[in-house]
This record gives structure tokens, sequence and C-alpha cells, in this order.
């Protein structure tokens, strides 16, 4: 991997590697990432580098330097590769991190982009915190709860569960909106972009807090 550029932005999707865990709820963040590969001028696909323990692909999204990164080191030790990135490449700081992960607070359908905060119980974001030390960090939080999560008890099986196909059409919409919803940041800054992406999606189309 080439070294990032001072101004790059370091997108993380959060989720667990391996087929098992292939298109699964709590893999929202990776299903993301893998859409966003689509829309960068990038130089390949992701590539595995063993050291930073990531799946990491560079390139261009309207023309802003980013960095895609899907870690290997399963959801609850996120952090660890996402510190291993930041030691090699010293010029990235928490605000040009952009940690795109599910959250079961939000219905499906639901996207929220804030800048710090908490962990909100999310174990990946919760050894983020730990081990890059700072919470200023942007996160997208893509929801998955609702009618579905209120039909089970049982949360781990919920989150591990792949998504339903009438869930898909729904993730489909909010894959595109996180694409224009990042062009959008990089264009017209940050209160800009959660303007456009802190709606819920319908099919109207129409946003609705």
């Amino acid at each position: 991997m080439s070294d990032l550029l001072a101004d790059s932005y370091l997108i993380v999707g959060l989720g667990n590697p391996g087929s098992e865990y292939h298109g699964t709820r709590h893999n929202f963040g990776f299903i993301a990432v893998d859409f966003l590969l689509e829309k960068i001028d990038s130089a390949g696909p992701f590539t595995f580098i063993k050291e930073l323990q990531s799946e990491i692909v560079v390139g261009k999204l309207a023309d802003k330097p980013v960095c895609l990164l899907k870690p290997w080191t399963f959801m609850n030790r996120s952090g660890v590769a996402v510190q291993a990135l930041l030691e090699r490449q010293k010029n990235i700081n928490p605000h040009q991190i952009i940690v795109i992960h599910d959250d079961l607070d939000l219905d499906l359908g639901r996207v929220k982009l804030k800048q710090g905060g908490g962990s909100g119980g999310h174990n990946g974001l919760k050894s983020l915190v730990e081990e890059i030390g700072s919470t200023d960090f942007l996160r997208l939080r893509l929801g998955i709860g609702g009618e579905s999560r209120v039909n089970t008890n049982d949360t781990v099986s919920f989150v591990l569960n792949r998504f339903t196909a009438s869930e898909l059409q729904v993730v489909d919409d909010v894959k595109r909106r996180i694409h224009f919803g990042l062009i959008k940041f990089f264009d017209s800054g940050l209160m800009a972009a959660m303007n456009q992406l802190n709606c819920r999606v319908v099919s109207e189309k129409v946003c609705k807090e």
C-alpha cells in the first residue's frame, strides 16, 4: 500500500471476516465499503495486508483521496487493525476517520452521521476508542433494528443472521445514500452531509425524523 496523502480520509467498515458472516446484519459496515469500492477510482480490488490485519484499497471518491479498510481482527478487536494503520500513517488524525457500522437502536433504513460520542454498547466502536485513544472520529450509523428485531429476543442470532430478501431492497437504498452522502461531505462539509443523510429511507423517498 502506498503512503496516504495528508488530506486522505480513512473509511473503515466494521464487520467480521469469513464466509459465515458474509451478508449478515452485523457486517453492514463491510457491505457498505464493498459498495463504495465500486464507486471510487482505485487501482484494483481490496488487498489483504498481513501486518495491518486488514483488507485495504486506496483511491479517490469525488476527487478526494480515500482509503477503504476492512479489519480482519473480528468486530471486538476492530481498533487493533485501525491503530496498526495509524501507526504506519502518522499524518491521519481522528477527524479524518469515518467508521461505518451497524446500529441496533436505529430502524433498518435509518442512517445517522455524527462526529464523536461514546460506543453506544457497540463492541467494534469500543475497541476503536480504546486502541486509537480518541472518540473524535466520524460515525455512519446504519440501522438494522425495527420490525424484524421486535420479532426475536435473541440479539446475537439476529445480528449474525443475513438480511432477508425484502430487507436487502432497503440495504441497497442505504448504500446509495451513503455514497452520495460522502460526496456531499467532501464537497460541502459535515452539516450539509448530516442534513442529507440523517433522515429515514421510505418508499416515497421522503425524509422523516
